[in-house]
């Protein structure tokens, strides 16, 4: 019962589902650490997520920090 429910939510309702549980888990950090350290903890997840998607997509670091830096 519990998987078909959550197939449904996740086929029909996907966006709705992961703005839920990134709500749910920004609360939970505001309440436990205060809003900056929270801020700081979502900062280095952004972080990290961006350096991870350029390793997968294979992007050549020196000309993203070219970029980066305007030249």
């Amino acid at each position: 019962m519990w998987d078909k429910m959550l197939t449904y939510i996740i086929e029909n309702h996907r966006g709705k589902a992961i703005g839920l549980v990134l709500g749910l888990i920004a609360g939970i950090l505001v309440i436990n650490y205060g809003f900056w350290k929270a801020l700081f903890i979502v900062m280095c997840i952004i972080g990290g997520f961006l350096i991870g998607k350029a390793v997968d997509e294979q992007v050549d670091f020196d000309d993203w920090l070219k970029r980066f830096r305007g030249r």
